[in-house]
């Protein structure tokens, strides 16, 4: 289906009143149910032949009858539908003119529906067969996958060898299933290095691992430009002279100014000859960015700074202007393109005061006003008399006099003066005299003037005990800090400040990394972050296993105490962050692990695939669906090692085949 709308206009059409839509039911998923429906060895609770005349009468008689016996429409009637190209879980109620059989369907008389019990344990299904429509009735759902579960779980060691075996047999994998084999396998952390190299071209994961130089040469070398870039763009293992070989090799402009723009933005070490070359290359593009090679020598960047091309001598400026004499800087002052005049003259402020002529006369933007030095009629002119953007970027300037900084901490405008209120050569008592408007909820980056003291006790105690939440919480920032700063930052009103104290911070103290971890589990920048500090609590945490915050039950199974009844206990967890926690531990147990292969949540339905408890059998299925599944299954580290090296043998035969 495609948005609610229309979700909820079939099912109006259907007789059925949408409860509540849009969200994961904590009961099996729709792709599993419908095994129960469709499976080769189901046989169904009512078959109604398809040539009745009163057809989609007596399904949804037979419909009701069943859904009714088998308590799905419970006492305030409400229940889970999912129909063909739905795929979730829909809480409905049944109207007065409801007519499932005659509109879930492609068309009347052949409906394909699934309908379950709140509690998940009891199923009605409708699927049209050849000459007859299936009703399936199932029961005690739950007890079936336990069930299920516990007989995959018993696996001998011989069972476990011929399921391996029997992914080799049978026809053989092909084309996008090798692809998903390929691209798992490359993130299986028990595959061996060898065998990793040989997955590169398959694998849309495997440029990222460091391959060996004969690989990366050959990644280089490819006939296919997307290969090329692709491993210019990912691959760790880049020698100064593959770079050498990949850019000049390239005939194409285009692909050598992509290629060199990757190099200049990896901060690649590049031959000084290479240099050279790109420097005279006949495209403007590849000499600009030539003009950013890391390593590119003076010379080089003085000759590009007066290139015939405006683009070019717009990037050489900035690491040419050291090296230029007065004729070559007065060049770039009065050049003719703008941009090129704007970059100049940004360089040359830096050391001369600018006067307001000549800020008036030239189109350079407010930002240079918070890095150039400015003559003081300029500075008091737009203290005054300056559009807001302006005085913005002015109170940043870390070069205004003192009195003019002064003015600007009293602006009408609030913007100006919380710019004001985070310069460093404020006293705190002058910071704590400005009217700001500060937003808790605001995105705020640490302050470089505070990082920059972050060794400095004395500099940390003054700043921690600032009034301004944006210091404070750069000075959370710092990698270690005084006791007595970190008990004041522990106890901080502003919790971000706590926060940061545990994501940065190596001597946060263990009552307040328990209590940022209430609220927070994390972020990519330190994902890890509380409950993998040094400092957090590892021991007593076993008392949390019924706390009524799901976050809190978690923490029960890092405590050594914990033990695998736990782990058992809290996969079966109300909470999917719980039973995310359980699946991803390593006492699991196989049966426990096959479950949660049909957890609500694919994320923790990933992390079953992958736990090296899963039995083989359902390894082996899983690598042979394809997809998605298949992919995550080659991530299981339980693979063996012989097993992964006939996976890749396969993967490079076939490879080798298509050439």
């Amino acid at each position: 289906m495609g948005g609610r709308d229309e979700l909820v206009e079939l099912l109006g059409r259907a007789g059925l009143e949408v409860v509540r839509d849009r969200r994961v039911e904590e009961v099996l998923p729709p792709p599993f149910a419908w095994r129960h429906v469709v499976g080769w060895e189901t046989e169904p609770t009512v078959a109604v032949a398809d040539d009745r005349p009163d057809l989609v009468a007596e399904l949804n008689a037979q419909w009701h009858r069943l859904a009714t016996e088998t308590g799905i429409l419970g006492g305030d009637g409400v229940f889970l539908v999912d129909f063909s190209g739905n795929g979730s879980w829909v809480r409905v109620r049944l109207t007065d003119d409801w007519d499932l059989a005659g509109v879930l369907g492609p068309r009347p008389g052949q409906p394909e529906f699934l309908t379950l019990s709140l509690d998940g344990d009891t199923m009605v299904g409708a699927t049209t067969e050849e000459y007859a429509v299936w009703l399936v009735a199932v029961d005690r759902l739950r007890e079936r996958r336990e069930a299920a579960a516990l007989a995959a779980a018993e696996e001998s060691p011989q069972d476990r060898a011929d399921a391996w075996e029997g992914l080799f047999r049978g026809p053989q994998a092909r084309g996008r299933l090798l692809d998903a084999w390929a691209s798992g396998l490359s993130l299986n952390p028990a595959l061996p290095k060898e065998p990793r190299s040989q997955l590169w071209e398959r694998s849309s994961y495997g440029m990222y691992s460091v391959l060996p130089t004969e690989a990366v040469d050959a990644a280089l070398a490819h006939p296919d430009w997307k290969t090329r870039s692709r491993a210019a763009e990912v691959q760790p293992n880049i020698t100064p002279e593959q770079w050498s070989r990949v850019i000049l090799g390239e005939q194409d402009d285009r692909q050598r100014w992509v290629l060199t723009l990757l190099a200049a933005d990896r901060r690649a070490e590049v031959p000084e000859d290479t240099c050279r070359t790109l420097a005279a290359d006949p495209s403007a593009r590849v000499r600009s960015e030539a003009a950013r090679l890391r390593g590119l020598p003076p010379s080089l960047a003085v000759a590009l700074a007066a290139d015939p091309d405006g683009g070019v001598r717009y990037v050489a400026c900035k690491p040419a202007w050291p090296h230029l004499d007065a004729p070559a800087r007065h060049a770039l002052l009065n050049d003719p393109e703008a941009k090129v005049r704007a970059q100049a003259l940004l360089l040359h402020h830096q050391d001369h005061p600018m006067p307001r002529s000549v800020y008036g006369a030239q189109d350079v933007g407010a930002h240079v006003l918070e890095t150039c030095r400015l003559e003081r009629g300029l500075a008091e002119y737009l203290v005054r008399n300056g559009e807001p953007g302006e005085r913005s970027s002015l109170a940043a300037n870390p070069g205004l006099d003192p009195d003019l900084v002064a003015v600007l901490g009293e602006d009408p405008d609030a913007g100006v003066r919380f710019v004001v209120s985070l310069r460093a050569d404020l006293t705190e008592e002058q910071r704590a005299g400005i009217l700001y408007e500060f937003d808790p909820r605001g995105r705020y980056h640490p302050l470089d003037w505070v990082v920059a003291l972050h060794q400095d006790d004395e500099a940390m105690r003054r700043l921690a005990a600032s009034s301004h939440p944006v210091v404070r919480r750069s000075v959370a920032r710092a990698r270690h800090l005084p006791p007595d700063v970190v008990e004041r930052l522990a106890h901080d009103e502003d919790r971000v400040v706590q926060l940061f104290l545990a994501e940065s911070c190596d001597d946060a103290p263990a009552d307040m990394l328990m209590r940022v971890w209430q609220w927070w589990d994390g972020s990519l920048t330190a994902p890890d972050r509380p409950r993998g500090h040094p400092n957090f609590p590892r021991r007593d945490l076993v008392r949390y296993a019924d706390d009524p915050n799901p976050r809190m039950r978690r923490l029960a199974l890092d405590d050594p105490e914990s033990t695998p009844e736990l782990v058992e206990r809290l996969s079966r967890d109300r909470n999917e962050e719980v039973r995310y926690r359980a699946v991803c531990d390593p006492r699991l147990s196989p049966a426990a692990a096959a479950r949660l292969l049909e957890d609500p949540h694919e994320h923790i339905r990933n992390a079953a695939a992958r736990h090296p408890h899963m039995p083989a059998g359902i390894l082996v299925r899983l690598l042979r669906q394809g997809g998605g599944s298949a992919e995550t299954a080659a991530r299981n580290p339980a693979l063996p090692v012989e097993v992964m090296r006939r996976m890749v043998d396969r993967i490079s035969a076939s490879a080798t085949a298509a050439d």
